[in-house]
Order: C-alpha cells, then structure tokens, then sequence
C-alpha cells in the first residue's frame, strides 16, 4: 500500500443539519498530505437532517457522484431538472461548462446519509449532464461506473471505473490494477489487508501491478475506485 487513510484522522464538519468527515481537503479543511489520490478529489461522508440540505451553488468542470447509503436526496438545478437520489441509487453529474443546484433531504422525518465523490474531467467544458440508476451487487465485485457507461453501468468522463466489494464474513478477494492507482474506501464492515486491519470510513491506494489481499472480518461493503 502506497497511502492508508484512517476514518478518525478525516476532517470534520458539524453544523448541526450537516456532519461531513472529508477524507481529503475540502472547503475549510486543508492538509497537504490529503489532497486526492490521482483523478478522484473528493469523498465526502455527509450526514443530513431532515428536511435540510445545501442551498443553491455553482460547480464546473468536476465529475460528482453521489452514492445514497439511507434516506434520499432532492436535486434541482438551473437547467430545470429535478431528481430524488434514493437509498441504493448511484447518481452521476458532469458539472462540465457550469450548473447550479441544490441538494436537500428529500424527507422531513428521517437523516440522509451519502458519499459524494468528485474526480476531476477528463474534458473540460462539456454540456453539462446527469445519469442515475439503482444498481444491484451481482458480483463481489460489482462496476457502478465506467468511461463509456454500458452493462447497467454510469458514464463518466473520465479514464476510471468505479465499483462496490461486498463480501462476507471469511471470504477473501485479491485487489489489483493493470495501470494507474487503485483505491478503497470502507462503508461498513472490516477487513484484513497487508498486515493491517481497517473498517468503516477507511481507506488505502495501491499502485499498478500491486496485488493486495482483502480478508474481511466481518460483512463488508467498499468503494473500488480504479483510477488512471
């Protein structure tokens, strides 16, 4: 492993309606040493109270993806489009020439939780789009994006591909990337990779032609990104 990140070590933010642990900087929290892995920039584990959210901002030229872990969103923009991301669903906007939107609660009653993930463009200036899809694990390793979207996948526009583990208590699973940098994020569970143990919120890279070996401790769901 070239670089491990540890949950207790992300920045945090508490405002009340929203606490967000950032694994790398991000807006108010800044470190050198955390400032993205290749093209992938942001992972945000944000939580939202009901009925809060982000009011109406700007973004360009980023590939954003939400992934809803409970609850759901409301997205509305300026081009007139409307969607609730739900637990389960994979949204992905190319903020491209420029949006503005607002992310909200979709619910007056019960918290959101998501990870919003930026990863920088591969072209700049595209007209502005979105895609979205409930995916459902049909493998232990399970593609929710790719370059050219296709097979129940999202397109980016972007050189990488992004996939969800799940793996059970015991079993085991080899980790490698033909080229570039691969990355692993925690959601839940723990797993035993390269003499170290590792759970919800962290994270390691490895390089190309690195294999390492993930045996989980206990019922594991991660966030595969395999990076240019």
């Amino acid at each position: 492993m070239k670089y491990i990140r540890r949950a207790n070590e992300r920045g945090t933010v508490d405002l009340g309606w929203l606490h967000s642990q950032h694994s790398f900087s991000f807006g108010h929290y800044y470190d050198p040493k955390h400032m993205g892995v290749s093209t992938l920039r942001v992972i945000n584990e944000d939580k939202v109270q009901p009925g809060m959210g982000f009011d109406t901002h700007g973004h360009r030229d980023m590939e954003i993806i939400s992934v809803v872990l409970s609850g759901a969103l409301k997205h509305k923009d300026s081009r007139g489009n409307e969607f609730v991301v739900k637990a389960g669903d994979v949204q992905r906007m190319s903020a491209g020439s420029g949006i503005m939107h607002s992310e909200y609660n979709a619910s007056t009653e019960e918290a959101a939780h998501f990870l919003q993930i930026w990863i920088q463009p591969k072209f700049r200036g595209i007209t502005p789009s979105y895609e979205q899809l409930s995916i459902a694990q049909k493998e232990v390793v399970t593609p929710l994006v790719t370059p050219t979207g296709g097979e129940g996948t999202l397109s980016i526009n972007q050189d990488a591909k992004l996939s969800r583990v799940v793996l059970e208590q015991g079993q085991k699973l080899d980790l490698e990337v033909a080229s570039g940098t691969g990355y692993l994020h925690i959601i839940s569970g723990s797993v035993d990779a390269a003499k170290e143990t590792l759970s919800s919120g962290d994270a390691f890279a490895i390089d190309a032609q690195e294999t390492v070996t993930l045996h989980a401790r206990e019922h594991l769901v991660a966030l595969w990104f395999e990076l240019a």
